[in-house]
């Protein structure tokens, strides 16, 4: 009779056992973030990384004159050695990603406007492609071209179906990382909230740092144009997709205030920095790598990409 009371405490210990899982690995060290998954990842190459920094003052106003020496590269703290340097007004690549989802129809003719007018705005040796995406697929509107118009077909584009918003960025970042450009860039143009991608967030993200291509969004959100509650977290994720590439955000860009935020963008293309650095770490374990950029000016605002996930070695 004393001893009715062992199943139950085992029982109890088994549970406890269960949803605390293994004592070892609670109390490993933690370790550096991993890919969650490789399947649509691009790998790249670490013996080189390319890095477009932009460099602002207090007031927000573009950097210029800066030299290789006024820099300092760190990865994941260590410092790195720079062993390229250009502060030239280079060429640039970028694909306008158009967001044509049902749920864009009343922002169709505002988003088209603004197409054109960055189109307008590039100058000699600047090229600019326009993808689409909405309902199930991601079409090409205009390859590459360096003409300062758009083509007519943007202007026949209806908003219908779903957000296949992360495939679209895949495909933008595919097409963009075959140019010889090194200061590449999307120009997102959405109201967010994926609906209808095969790729996930963290794809999209992975591998727009792959690509060394920053993203820059505009909020065609509810909120951003109406200042309406969003029903998703669209708004969230483009920011999300902006800080982590070194691109940026813009927010309620409705009417003119959308214009500017393409002419913005135009011009800190024009005005970056493109360092490259060879990192001393030789590991190919597909851990997240950061980035850290220093100027000698510490009151100095500096914007990249905040890392990028290391080559894996092939198993053989």
């Amino acid at each position: 009779m004393r001893l009715r009371w062992i199943p139950a405490l085992f029982v109890v210990l088994l549970s406890v056992s269960l949803l605390a899982g293994p004592v070892s690995a609670r109390q490993q060290p933690e370790q550096k973030q991993q890919p969650s998954s490789d399947e649509g990842i691009v790998s790249v190459d670490t013996t080189q990384v390319v890095l477009n920094v932009t460099v602002t003052d207090l007031k927000g106003r573009y950097v210029t004159g800066l030299r290789d020496k006024d820099f300092s590269i760190f990865e994941d703290k260590a410092a790195q050695k720079i062993i390229s340097f250009s502060a030239d007004e280079t060429p640039f690549a970028a694909v306008i990603l158009l967001d044509t989802s049902g749920s864009m129809e009343s922002k169709m003719a505002m988003a088209r406007a603004a197409c054109s007018q960055f189109a307008s705005g590039i100058r000699e040796g600047d090229v600019i492609a326009i993808y689409s995406f909405g309902g199930t697929k991601v079409k090409k509107l205009q390859d590459f071209t360096e003409v300062r118009d758009v083509d007519p077909m943007i202007w026949e584009t209806n908003a219908v179906g779903m957000t296949p918003l992360y495939d679209g960025v895949v495909k933008a970042v595919d097409e963009l990382s075959k140019r010889p450009e090194r200061r590449r860039a999307i120009l997102l143009v959405s109201d967010g909230g994926d609906s209808n991608s095969k790729a996930s967030l963290d794809v999209a993200i992975r591998n727009a740092l792959a690509g060394s291509v920053a993203i820059y969004a505009v909020d065609l959100s509810d909120y951003g144009v109406y200042r309406i509650q969003n029903r998703d977290n669209g708004s969230e994720v483009m920011k999300q997709m902006a800080t982590k590439s070194g691109g940026r955000f813009y927010t309620s860009p409705g009417g003119g205030k959308l214009r500017d935020a393409f002419a913005q963008t135009i011009e800190e293309l024009r005005n970056q920095y493109t360092i490259v650095y060879e990192p001393a770490n030789e590991k190919h374990d597909g851990a997240w790598c950061s980035i850290e950029v220093r100027t000698a000016q510490p009151a100095l605002n500096v914007r990249t990409r905040q890392g990028y996930y290391a080559r894996k070695a092939k198993k053989h």
